[in-house]
């Protein structure tokens, strides 16, 4: 196996030489995603919801592609998007998040033959990106070099996890070849017994001076002392497994914990996704393939089951197991000499290098320990979050931090298909607990006990993050009242509504606004470009209550919290729906409304003109578009031959509403224009006092 599949390094001896081999990973990338998608056989098999949490294969293979597109768009690399309806709709849903927009009633999909058109036109924009980027040595994340990499690592992100899809699709639908062939090696399994490994203080995150791409998620410093524990020398084979389902392991409530409990109720699961009982035999459903259950390879299981049978064992064997944290598994997995990059030949069943599925569990040995990585990804018991010093990258804010909820656990190690960055020591993957990959796990027993973490009395420390929900959450100053409060009231007491039924609050931030706007209008679309934002209105629905820490002075913070029924929401939340979306390029289906919001949005658009024109085709006929903006254009957002206003035209001084009147006037009345002032804290002693406009306009027809 080349090393196609293994990370590049940020640094090189020449550009020229370094731009040819980023070319060369992009290409195999693109490549490798095709030929899953070969596999296909049958067009159907890209519209049917094989996994009910997640979209069709159709909008994965849609998705890589467009991923690069939105992300250029953004970093202005290119001037304008290929296929804008496309780009929307492949844009966002790859998660059962609240905001994702999983729902495939909103969607009519295009033909296989657009999709794979788009992408040929994206590979071939790609490409003359990369022979045009401005590249320097190393790689930074503020180069325009990363965000080539960051697409070519996503999409084998999803490599992976389309291939979990396609394991769930009838097999008439799918025809394996030579370069996706199974293992053949299948028979009993070897006797699984516990390793002592020695504990460590260990400091875990990946270093700015590491030479290979990153994800947030991995930068930062975490240190902790891990204590001597023992560990299954094997991951958990087919057979290990079969024993628990023998013995009731899905219908014996004491060993599943309670949300466990909850999944088999609502799935009435009785043993791993990927097997089948027929004809009272075993049977194992592979990529393309199913076989008889392989009892030496190792089991597939969500997070819930490994932890039941982590019961089920400490029962039969009256000893406590239980899964291993993240920090356990770096001490297990210095076994393993080097990184992905250093390798000659990758020494696991990883990467593609050796077969198209998993394989026997005893066939690759790290010393002592099999399957340290590779084979399959392995559950922990460590929910993700921030390591101290965890920044977002702006051009991709909500690749982690939509995850850092408590209830998506890391798996390590990477699987038989995990590709580039996924086979790194410091990547950090997760899911949630009942969420399906090629995952399975091995146990271990220790007495050192589990750090606790109550996720909804976690207060939000991102300073941005806090200082939004002080803005819309918080004290009122110097007898300016709530912005979101009385930017609403106000336009409230200025419109004649023909109808109170649907609103669309576009760029609603942390989402104060939208519960206003719920007080007059029936349904309430609440959008905002970025998932940190979005996070923070659904756990104040979802909960009930937010908290977060504002700087006090220095190093001294304060605490402070709300809470629906502080608000007086409590009755509102179910007419309020947040999502993620783009407001220079939304979905189709956000039509149809009485009312679009605009506070704050227009003056940090790329492209505010598109977004205005736009504007008139989603709203009713005499329906009102309401615009506020202090309009501080700044060429770090909207570049000047954007700007609206806020320059000399022909002499004289053309302002910002005069931009709003030239481009709306054919379709809109102005009905009232109000000074709305707002302030933002920033410490205890600093204050931001500001005046947005609001301006009021109604369609005429």
């Amino acid at each position: 196996m080349t090393k196609t599949n293994q990370s590049i390094l940020l640094n090189g001896s020449t550009i020229d030489g370094k731009r040819a081999e980023i070319k060369r990973y992009f290409n195999h990338t693109w490549q490798q995603y095709q030929a899953l998608f070969d596999l296909i056989i049958d067009d159907e098999a890209y519209f049917i919801k094989a996994e009910p949490l997640r979209h069709p294969l159709i909008f994965y293979y849609g998705h890589t592609a467009s991923f690069y597109i939105n992300k250029l768009k953004l970093a202005r690399l290119i001037d304008s998007r290929l296929n804008p309806d496309l780009e929307s709709m492949f844009a966002i849903g790859v998660d059962e998040m609240s905001w994702d927009d999983v729902d495939s009633q909103h969607y009519q999909w295009p033909t296989i033959a657009e999709v794979k058109a788009y992408r040929q036109q994206v590979c071939d924009c790609v490409n003359q990106v990369i022979d045009l980027l401005e590249l320097t040595l190393p790689i930074t994340p503020d180069s325009p070099a990363w965000l080539i990499l960051m697409g070519i690592e996503h999409e084998r992100i999803h490599l992976e996890t389309s291939s979990v899809i396609m394991r769930q699709l009838p097999l008439a639908m799918l025809s394996c070849v030579n370069d996706w062939a199974a293992c053949d090696s299948v028979g009993p399994a070897p006797c699984n017994s516990l390793r002592r490994q020695a504990g460590q203080n260990i400091t875990l995150g990946k270093s700015p001076q590491d030479m290979t791409y990153g994800w947030d998620n991995e930068y930062g410093h975490h240190q902790l002392t891990v204590d001597d524990f023992e560990a299954s020398q094997y991951l958990v084979s087919n057979q290990e497994f079969l024993a628990f389902v023998d013995a009731g392991g899905y219908q014996t409530k004491r060993w599943w914990t309670p949300e466990g409990q909850q999944w088999l109720s609502y799935t009435q699961a009785q043993h791993p996704r990927f097997w089948r009982q027929h004809q009272g035999q075993w049977w194992q459903r592979n990529l393309c393939q199913e076989i008889p259950l392989p009892l030496n390879w190792p089991v597939e299981v969500n997070y819930l089951e490994a932890k039941a049978f982590c019961h089920y064992l400490s029962e039969v064997r009256q000893i406590t197991l239980r899964l291993p944290t993240e920090a356990e598994w770096y001490c297990l997995r210095q076994q393993v000499s080097g990184d992905s990059q250093d390798w000659d030949e990758i020494p696991a069943n990883l990467g593609l290098a050796h077969f198209a599925s998993s394989c026997p569990v005893n066939r690759f040995e790290h010393h002592g320990f099999f399957d340290v990585i590779g084979n399959v990804w392995q559950w922990t018991e460590t929910t993700i979050s921030g390591f101290n010093g965890f920044e977002v990258h702006p051009m991709y804010d909500d690749f982690s931090t939509p995850t850092f909820d408590g209830r998506h656990n890391l798996i390590k190690g990477g699987s038989w298909i995990s590709t580039g960055n996924e086979m790194q020591q410091s990547s950090r993957y997760a899911f949630r607990r009942h969420f399906y990959q090629h995952a399975g796990f091995r146990y271990v027993r220790s007495a050192q006990a589990l750090p606790t973490t109550e996720v909804t009395n976690i207060y939000e420390t991102d300073e941005l993050i806090s200082q939004y929900l002080e803005f819309h959450y918080g004290a009122s100053h110097f007898g300016v009242d709530n912005f979101c409060v009385n930017a609403v009231a106000s336009f409230m007491a200025e419109i004649e509504p023909a109808r109170t039924l649907k609103a669309l609050d576009i760029g609603c931030s942390v989402g104060r606004a939208s519960f206003e706007l719920a007080k007059h209008y029936q349904q309430v679309d609440a959008i905002d470009f970025s998932a940190r934002f979005i996070s923070q209105a659904v756990e104040l629905c979802q909960h009930g209550q937010k908290r977060w820490t504002i700087t006090s002075e220095g190093d001294l913070q304060e605490f402070k919290s709300t809470s629906l029924a502080q608000l007086g929401y409590q009755d509102l939340v179910d007419q309020i729906h947040f999502m993620q979306g783009d407001a220079c390029n939304l979905k189709p289906r956000f039509h149809g409304y009485d009312l679009i919001y605009a506070a704050n949005l227009i003056d940090r658009l790329a492209d505010p003109k598109q977004f205005l024109t736009d504007m008139p085709s989603r709203l009713n006929s005499h329906g009102y578009l309401v615009i506020l903006s202090p309009y501080t254009w700044l060429e770090q957002y909207t570049e000047k031959h954007h700007w609206l206003g806020g320059f000399k035209r022909d002499g004289e001084s053309f302002t910002s509403l005069d931009g709003l009147n030239e481009a709306l006037h054919q379709d809109f009345e102005l009905v009232a224009v109000k000074d709305i002032p707002f302030v933002i804290r920033e410490t205890k002693r600093k204050f931001q006092h500001t005046i947005s406009q609001m301006s009021i306009w109604r369609k005429r027809r």
